[in-house]
């Protein structure tokens, strides 16, 4: 063997282990930026060029920008070029000067220069750019073989490590995510134990200086158009309420520049405002100022303070609906105790009168109601009979209907007549209610004999009465105006009727002839409630009374609108 084979075998191993070492180096290495240094100088040093550079490619922009460069008179490193370059020259190994003139002129460099296409199998990474030796000797096809090998080699470790980096900015960023959702599951179990607005808000507080480093803050709501703060650190003056109109009215997300229109966030140096929605609805507004870090408030930094703001304003809405139904029960003890208070004011059981046959009921439309019914008894032996519908329902209505049972029962063992009585009735209660209640009001005295009923009919719906062995009904109508709507300017009428055995008289209230239909098109009205009447007339008074409610549900389908009061007597 001759001493020149000898040189080159003895070469051709020392390129191989130069090319295993320096793969393995690479390869393992998870540094883009060594990779490509390492590349520029190994090739250089082989060659002993004076001059090269690295241009990588940047997706989507048909741009190169120069990542490493060695030399003058070529770009230098982070300057940017624009290349149009052809498929078939993107699918070469090697470019040369010859049959490439305009590419290697767009990028400026000689035509002795040498390209070496940075490629995987998948992409296009850039361009190792070599100059001509300083020397002037051509480079051999063994150099370009070996270049050509350490570019595949560097094109894997740069993708490889590109892909590494990329994992780890991933990873970084689940990590934080899991952070971020530890931290919000250790606050929502805090928040769920809280009912009180003002440990929400210190709970808030804390999560905004100690998770987020944020020294300056605000959380505005909205309730039931009412906002007001609840929770605030670091700022100058609470803003006013055309401040938090015009914070309610920015967008969702608002990385907050110059705000002319709003002084308020300029003079607190407020960076960002969320809006918080509940049901679709705005109702939740926070503003942040810098981070004690200084770093900038990106996408994860957004969601968790829209994921802050939400937890915190959830836990506000429990407590106000908790509020709520505390007040809901509040409120239902108090009509239960109205209620019960209210049927002790009706006659239960109902009086037993000789020669009468009696049946009343009450059934309110809700807890407590405005009708009234009595029977109350005379010093003389008589008897005092009433009914009366007060406006509106409810306890409004419930309290007038008591102040008319008490004046009733105030009145009764006193020697007054009727129209007298209704009189100063009338004017007690238009003295002290408001000019929009008043009372619809029949009452009437039965003598002592039981033979004669003498009434007044403040403007109540008039009783229906039938006479023995006659079909036409008579209408209980004298009387005067209703009950507190004026003065008393004229004296109630009062007016006997003659009982005789077997007559028959329905009391009721508006809540009987007004009763709809399921549709609420059409009124029960007196033409029905007569013929029932008529209908059940021979049958007793308690049987009487059923049928006409009976009657009622079947027309109104069981829905009740209002008040319903009845009483029924016949005469034995």
């Amino acid at each position: 063997m001759s001493p020149s084979t000898n040189l080159e075998e003895r070469h051709s191993r020392f390129e191989l282990r130069t090319l295993l070492e320096t793969s393995r180096l690479l390869i393992e290495s998870q540094d883009p930026d060594f990779v490509l240094n390492n590349l520029l100088l190994i090739t250089m040093g082989k060659l002993l060029v004076t001059k090269g550079m690295i241009l990588i490619f940047k997706p989507g922009e048909n741009t190169y920008y120069a990542t490493r460069a060695k030399g003058r008179g070529w770009l230098n490193e982070n300057d940017e070029i624009s290349i149009d370059i052809s498929d078939d020259l993107l699918e070469a190994s090697v470019l040369h000067g010859a049959g490439c003139e305009e590419l290697f002129n767009q990028i400026g460099i000689e035509q002795e220069s040498i390209l070496f296409n940075l490629k995987t199998s998948n992409h296009h990474i850039g361009f190792l750019c070599l100059g001509p030796k300083g020397n002037k000797q051509p480079i051999t096809e063994n150099e370009i073989e070996f270049i050509e090998s350490l570019t595949i080699i560097s094109s894997v470790a740069i993708a490889n490590s590109r892909m590494f980096k990329e994992m780890r900015r991933i990873n970084r960023r689940l990590d934080r995510k899991v952070h971020d959702l530890n931290t919000l599951l250790e606050l929502s179990k805090d928040f769920n134990l809280m009912v009180d607005r003002d440990e929400i808000a210190r709970i808030f507080k804390f999560a905004m200086l100690g998770q987020m480093l944020i020294r300056t803050f605000f959380f505005a709501l909205d309730v039931d158009g009412e906002k007001s703060i609840v929770s605030i650190s670091g700022i100058n003056d609470e803003p006013t309420t055309d401040d938090l109109d015009k914070l309610f009215e920015l967008e969702a997300v608002t990385h907050v520049a110059e705000q002319a229109e709003c002084d308020f966030l300029n003079e607190n140096n407020i960076k960002l405002v969320i809006g918080l929605n509940f049901q679709g609805e705005k109702i939740g507004v926070v503003g942040v100022g810098a981070r004690g870090n200084q770093q900038e408030y990106g996408p994860e930094e957004v969601n968790f303070l829209q994921s802050l703001g939400n937890l915190a304003l959830l836990t506000i809405q429990k407590s106000l609906l908790l509020e709520e139904r505390l007040e809901k029960q509040r409120l239902d003890e108090e009509l239960n105790l109205a209620k019960n208070i209210q049927r002790g004011l009706l006659p239960d059981p109902l009086p037993t009168i000789t020669g009468f046959d009696l049946a009343a009921i009450n059934i309110s439309s809700r807890q407590v109601g405005g009708d009234y019914f009595d029977f109350i008894n005379t010093p003389d032996g008589g008897h005092l009979l009433a009914i009366a519908d007060v406006t509106g329902k409810g306890v409004p209505a419930s309290l007038l209907m008591a102040n008319l049972q008490s004046m009733l029962h105030a009145l009764a063992p006193i020697d007054v007549t009727l129209n007298e009585a209704s009189g100063s009735i009338n004017d007690i209660i238009h003295k002290n209610t408001p000019a929009d209640k008043f009372i619809t009001f029949f009452w009437g005295k039965i003598f002592p004999d039981g033979k004669r009923l003498r009434y007044v009919n403040a403007g109540h719906n008039p009783p229906i009465m039938f006479r023995k062995g006659s079909d036409e009904p008579e209408l209980l109508e004298a009387g005067g105006v209703i009950l507190g709507a004026m003065p008393t300017l004229m004296p109630y009428e009062a007016s006997d009727i003659e009982l005789q055995s077997g007559d028959l008289i329905v009391f009721f209230t508006d809540g009987v002839t007004e009763a709809m239909n399921p549709e609420q098109t059409e009124e029960y009205e007196e033409e029905r409630l007569t013929e029932c009447i008529r209908k059940n007339r021979d049958k007793s008074s308690e049987d009487i009374q059923q049928a006409i409610i009976d009657d009622i549900n079947e027309f109104s389908n069981n829905i009740q609108y209002d008040d319903i009061t009845i009483i029924v007597m016949k005469v034995a």
